[in-house]
This record gives C-alpha cells, sequence and structure tokens, in this order.
C-alpha cells in the first residue's frame, strides 16, 4: 500500500466536502425551523376569561346524519368559547343561546389559535385576533377572519352540522 501525495499532504485525499454556500444555506434553514416549531408546535393550555383547550369527545360521523357530540352547551362558557384542537374547531357562544364555530387555525401564518378572551378568539404566534360572534378580524396581522365551521345544538351537545 503507497500514500499518495495530494495538496495538502499525504495519506488518503480527503472527501468531497460541501461547499460554503451549501453549508450556510442549511444552517439558515435549521435556524428558521426552530423557533417555527417551537411557536406552532404547542396550542396552549387555555386561558383565562372563559377560555378553554380540550380534546373532543368523539369524530364526525360519514353519513347524511347527525355527527357525534364536540361538547356540551354547558362546556362553552357564554361570551367566551372553547377550542377543540382534536376537531380542528373554536365554538363560541357570544350571545346565551347562540353558538358558532369557526376554524381553529390562524390566517395568518396558520398557528392553532390558543385561548378566547374577552369576546375574541386568539392566536399567541403574532398576535392576531377574531370576533367570536363571527370569526371576523379585529386585530393583529391576520389577513382574512377564521373559516366558519357550522355547528348546531342537539339537545345539550353541540355537533357539526
Amino acid at each position: 500500500m503507497t500514500d499518495e501525495t495530494f495538496e495538502g499532504g499525504t495519506g488518503n485525499p480527503p472527501a468531497e466536502l460541501p461547499s460554503r454556500r451549501t453549508l450556510l444555506r442549511g444552517a439558515a434553514l435549521a435556524g428558521m425551523a426552530v423557533p417555527l416549531l417551537a411557536a406552532c408546535s404547542s396550542s396552549g393550555s387555555g386561558g383565562s376569561g372563559g377560555s378553554s383547550t380540550t380534546p373532543t369527545t368523539g369524530g364526525t360521523s360519514s353519513g347524511g346524519g347527525s355527527s357525534e357530540p364536540l361538547a356540551a352547551t354547558s362546556d362553552v362558557p357564554d361570551g367566551g368559547g372553547l377550542i377543540l384542537d382534536d376537531a380542528g374547531v373554536v365554538i363560541t357562544q357570544p350571545a346565551a343561546g347562540t353558538f358558532k364555530g369557526f376554524s381553529n387555525i390562524c390566517t395568518h401564518q396558520g398557528c392553532p389559535v390558543d385561548n378566547v378572551t374577552d369576546g375574541t378568539i386568539n392566536c399567541i404566534c403574532h398576535g392576531s385576533k377574531y370576533s367570536i360572534k363571527d370569526g371576523s378580524v379585529v386585530g393583529g396581522p391576520a389577513p382574512a377572519p377564521l373559516p366558519p365551521k357550522p355547528v348546531k345544538v342537539e339537545g345539550t351537545d353541540i355537533v357539526l352540522a
């Protein structure tokens, strides 16, 4: 076995290394991913003022009939709301006995909303706020209202319509 001579020494030549541009690009992408994952991976743990985050009690059925209950009417505070991350829905009660459903995903950058407080559905990622009455934007950088998710009351249960 003989040592080969190459620029910088003898022995085995070094393996082909990635360019500095490739390394910098990879480092930049990795650095950008960490804050995004941290901001969007946690849906929070409710908040004050009548908000809470709880799992659903069931999924939707696949027929034309009613669906499994998402929550009981008593679970949604009057003037507040309930975030159901597993079902992807926020149920609000803007007035006693009136229930509204909205997507739980902020229209700004796709973070899940975190809490319902003082008449607004709030995203803590960038401060967007939506009305519990109609999902319209009332603050922050959100470009569009929360999409509606039709809900209806069946007895004391709230289901997707």
